[in-house]
């Protein structure tokens, strides 16, 4: 089924050709527009069908680009960047663009709503959209400027700055830890009330692996608490419900207000992931956007250092 050359195909065919062609891959395409690879695969074959050319040869696990790929990608990259421009220039003429800012639950609600008062003060005209969510495509998609989510630093396709790393240690309210010393021992600290999150994400720390790390026998674990997202864990510390992992740095607030202490004083463990920026490298900043940049480097550059080396407890 050919369409007639001269007309047009769909936009996404040829923003699916061109990421295939340019990453020599389905997959990588794939992760570039945040869409299937079947669906990539399909739009480029149906791109393929309405000009009656082949532009890429299709191997068992490989794909390569054909001459008639080559040089069709020469001819419509150009007028793919020239939408862009036009599209990014549309967008910018607007005074006050919203900056839309996507963080997970935990970065959103304990990291940046303490902060956000004060950036919203010095700049009046500021128009800060804040998404919050744990799902990495959500944060991701193209309707999203900034991102802050966690892991090991390698998005394909975004540029990523770490914000700050990844150290957990236990926390709980003054008033738990005053009825229950023992929470000072980690060897007796696994019979308490445990405050535990229900992750779906396997590197995700929990109490078992955190002891663990410190030589504890984790296998008697008392019965926890549970919640599904984060904040819900520390607010439940800080109504003194028990002990929870604390993330520095999100929970750095809550510590200088002493509404939670650390009962194992310097203890900590430092993990190999951290708390990234991301932007998408096939879009151009606007002024907005690199003011809200500006401003969350700034923040990390002035953060507390916890170290790399996790003292004994």
């Amino acid at each position: 089924m050919t369409s007639n050359p001269v007309s047009l195909p769909p936009l996404d065919y040829l923003l699916a050709f061109e990421a295939t062609a340019e990453s020599h891959s389905f997959v990588a395409a794939s992760k570039r527009l945040n869409i299937s690879e079947t669906a990539i695969s399909r739009k480029v074959r149906l791109l393929e069908l309405h000009y009656g050319l082949q532009f890429f040869l299709r191997g068992h696990r490989s794909i390569s680009i054909t001459p008639q790929g080559v040089l069709f990608l020469s001819r419509v990259k150009p007028a793919l960047q020239m939408l862009r421009d036009a599209s990014q220039k549309t967008a910018t003429d607007h005074r006050d663009r919203p900056v839309t800012l996507a963080a997970t639950n935990s970065v959103a609600g304990l990291w940046l709503m303490p902060r956000l008062q004060k950036l919203n003060r010095q700049n009046k005209h500021l128009k800060i959209m804040l998404v919050s969510s744990d799902n990495d495509d959500e944060c991701l998609s193209d309707s999203v400027d900034l991102a802050i989510l966690r892991g090991d630093g390698d998005w394909p396709g975004f540029q990523a700055r770490m914000l700050f790393g990844e150290t957990v240690f236990p926390v709980c309210a003054p008033g738990y830890l005053e009825a229950n010393p023992t929470a000072s021992d980690p060897e007796k600290m696994h019979r308490l009330d445990l405050i535990e999150v229900a992750s779906s994400h396997r590197e995700w720390m929990n109490w078992r692996t955190w002891l663990q790390e410190f030589g504890v026998n984790a296998d008697d674990l008392r019965q926890q608490s549970f919640f599904n997202t984060y904040p819900l864990s520390v607010q439940a510390a800080v109504d003194g419900l028990g002990i929870a992992l604390g993330w520095g740095h999100l929970v750095d607030p809550l510590l200088a207000q002493e509404k939670l202490v650390r009962p194992l004083g310097a203890a900590r463990v430092r993990t190999d992931h951290g708390y990234y920026l991301l932007k998408s490298e096939r879009k151009r900043p606007f002024d907005e956007c690199r003011l809200v940049e500006d401003w969350l480097l700034s923040l990390s550059a002035e953060r507390t250092r916890y170290g790399d080396t996790p003292p004994e407890p």
